[in-house]
């Protein structure tokens, strides 16, 4: 072997062994990025787990059963009865009673006996236009003088989920009663921070027809579907 053809197979071996050892430096970049994009990812994954976890944790799951049995009125600086309808199109008001009673008969360990009653007074509409008010209260709608109560006495309860059920009852307004079903939330159970009673929170919501109670003046230019949403804290009643 000549020192030329000696030196061009020495060239050719550094240049063999040199892609060789690039390849494999370059084939164990891609394995790291691969096990540390990996690994990023499973932590991520973990994370979000390990959040949904703790969310599931915090959630309140109140317990009806953890409550006393007994008479429970509402508490009127923390009860609302609010509802909205779609107006031309344009906007969805929200309206008020400012004076109500509900009153529930809680049998905590057989929830579905339990009653709900609620008695309104329903010349104490409120939509913030004094106006409005007037209108809402004479013969065209409420028609407060001929029936100054709007009422609700419930029939059946029915429980879905911990906390959670359906409650079907007879609303009266104008004279006409007609079934409607609430579905219900019980959102805490604990005590009066100041007086120590017993309190429940709920939550509720319906949907009805406002003309299935001969309300449906201006329909269907306004809304004839009413949505009904109630906030309400009870007090057990010692009485």
């Amino acid at each position: 072997m000549t020192f030329k053809s000696l030196i061009l197979s020495s060239a050719t071996l550094l240049l063999i062994t040199g892609c060789a050892q690039a390849n494999d430096t370059a084939q164990s970049a891609v394995k790291s990025a691969s096990q540390s994009t990996s690994e990023a990812v499973t932590k991520v994954a973990q994370a979000g787990s390990d959040k949904a976890k703790e969310a599931v944790a915090v959630l309140p799951g109140a317990k009806i059963s953890e409550a006393p049995a007994g008479i429970y009125k509402s508490e009127e600086t923390h009860a609302y009865i609010t509802f909205q309808y779609l107006h031309q199109g344009y906007a969805r008001p929200t309206l008020r009673w400012n004076d109500f009673e509900a009153t529930i008969d809680l049998k905590p360990n057989n929830p579905t006996d339990s009653t709900l009653s609620v008695t309104i007074d329903a010349a104490s509409i409120d939509s913030g236009v004094d106006k409005f008010d007037e209108h809402l209260v004479s013969s065209d709608f409420f028609d407060v003088d001929n029936h100054p109560k709007i009422t609700f006495e419930s029939k059946e309860l029915s429980q879905n989920l911990t906390g959670q059920g359906k409650l079907t009852g007879n609303l009266t307004m104008k004279g006409i009663t007609k079934p409607v079903t609430l579905d219900v939330k019980l959102n805490k159970v604990g005590q009066h921070f100041q007086s120590k009673k017993p309190i429940i929170g709920i939550s509720a919501s319906t949907q009805i027809k406002r003309s299935d109670w001969d309300l449906g003046l201006y329909t269907p230019l306004v809304g004839d579907e009413v949505e009904i949403s109630i906030e309400v804290e009870f007090i057990k009643d010692d009485a």
